[in-house]
């Protein structure tokens, strides 16, 4: 497997968003993802979107972070937010996703980001167990999601 950034809205970075959001859609009753987001948001060093290549150069899986401070949506100054993290169906458990985020949290803390927060949902216990089990912790709730009974946020801090 082959992980390299590419921007936001090439067309593979988009093959994949589109994938998951088909995905969110089946696991929340018809809704995606209505964060808003767009391609200057990851651009370095304010971010970072990362795909993963098969042997065949296919796209495979995504995930992104992007720089966020203190705001009206529970945001803390230093805070990189963890977005688009996803595995296809068929190289799911091959640890591409835990490859993915050790890259993406040492290149926030390289961009001097001092903790990673996520938003994630009830409907994804698979993405909640990973990042129980790569240090992530339960938090207060931010960001778009912030005010539904199904959210779930984390925070890892990012040490130097």
């Amino acid at each position: 497997m082959n992980i390299r950034p590419i921007p936001y809205d090439h067309p593979d970075a988009v093959k994949l968003q589109d994938a998951v959001m088909l995905e969110y859609a089946v696991r929340y009753d018809g809704e995606g993802d209505a964060t808003p987001l767009d391609a200057g948001m990851f651009v370095p060093p304010r971010g970072l979107y990362l795909l993963a290549y098969d042997a065949e150069d296919r796209p495979v899986a995504s995930g992104a972070w992007r720089t966020q401070d203190k705001n009206d949506e529970g945001y803390a100054d230093g805070d990189a937010e963890l977005k688009r993290m996803y595995v296809v169906p068929e190289a799911r458990g091959l640890g591409l996703a835990r490859r993915i985020l050790a890259a993406l949290e040492a290149d926030a803390r390289a961009a001097g980001r001092t903790r990673m927060v996520l938003e994630t949902g009830t409907a994804q216990p698979e993405a909640m167990a990973l990042y129980a089990s790569s240090g992530y912790e339960p938090c207060a709730k931010f960001g778009h999601y912030r005010h539904y009974e199904s959210s779930r946020c984390f925070a890892k801090p990012l040490q130097p």
